[in-house]
């Protein structure tokens, strides 16, 4: 499959959390596990190793560990994505290889730092591991962690890379969805399958035209959010509305805490696995924890 290919890029993509103790070793029959339920449930990637797979607080070994053990579980069932954000491009260069040797379908590039960088420096960076690796590359856009923001112009660069196929962007604060996939997709000719996420703004992507989602909570409850991906990609908005107030609840909880608080108490409260943040990353205080059982309990019957 190549990156230009303009399918591996689409549709609902689930992103688990990555199962691992205190000192940060992968429990990899758990992430099996749970990778192997959302090949079950038919979502259309898997992505292990993002921001809700913890891939920062990973080491080189458990993050090879994680992406062997996903692609065995998903049997060329589904599309793997395995993230190989690093500090240093070395660094990264390293994890796309071994992902790639793991049998890895794609990579997920976040240009995490500590300097802040440039445009020049992101460009450099993705093109050095584009050339390292023949497996398609997605660009993760996410501001909110990484303190970089993808500008139009940057992505039409890196559009030349070849390598380069899908993006994983924030929703617009402002404007519509139809609007920015229009002006982006002119600017990098179309080369880019460009994607959004951002949990509580999931009917707002599928019904502004999006073809591609890149779910957190999907990888803890995958059918409850294929069917609301599937009622907004269809254009069906009374429906996506009436079945997203229920998802309201949750997506509350995401806004005040984040999906990478949220989704360990998911996977605790429905026995998917033991699951900790890591430190210094607490669990949810109690009061919390009750809530997150309530919004689960508002999704039953989806």
């Amino acid at each position: 499959m190549t990156a230009r290919s303009g399918t591996l890029f689409q549709g609902l993509s689930a992103f688990p959390l990555t199962p691992a103790d205190e000192a940060g070793t992968v429990d990899t029959d758990a992430l099996g596990r749970l990778v192997d339920r959302l090949a079950e449930a038919g979502v259309a990637s898997i992505g292990v190793l993002g921001s809700t797979g913890g891939f920062m607080y990973l080491t080189r070994d458990e993050r090879r560990r994680a992406v062997t053990a996903a692609v065995e579980a998903a049997s060329g069932r589904t599309p793997v994505i395995a993230g190989i954000g690093a500090l240093r491009t070395d660094e990264a260069v390293l994890l796309a290889r071994d992902a790639e040797a793991a049998g890895a379908d794609a990579l997920l590039l976040a240009p995490v730092s500590y300097i802040p960088l440039t445009e020049d420096e992101v460009f450099e960076h993705v093109a050095w591991i584009a050339a390292a690796t023949d497996l398609p590359i997605c660009l993760y856009d996410n501001p909110t962690t990484t303190h970089f923001t993808f500008s139009p112009a940057l992505f039409a660069r890196l559009a030349k890379v070849k390598t380069v196929g899908g993006a994983k962007i924030p929703l617009p604060a402002e404007g519509s969805v139809a609007v920015q996939l229009e002006e982006l997709t002119r600017e990098t000719g179309g080369a880019i399958q460009f994607g959004y996420s951002g949990d509580p703004r999931l009917v707002t992507a599928g019904l502004g035209g999006a073809k591609a989602f890149y779910s957190a909570l999907a990888g803890a409850l995958p059918k409850e959010v294929m069917s609301l991906h599937t009622a907004s990609v269809s254009g069906d908005a009374a429906r996506a509305n009436e079945m997203n107030a229920r998802f309201e609840p949750m997506w509350n909880l995401f806004r005040k805490h984040g999906g990478f608080r949220v989704i360990p108490e998911i996977a605790q409260i429905l026995g998917l696995c033991s699951a900790r943040p890591p430190r210094p990353v607490l669990r949810l205080p109690d009061a919390e924890r009750t809530k997150v059982g309530a919004a689960l309990a508002q999704l039953e019957g989806l």
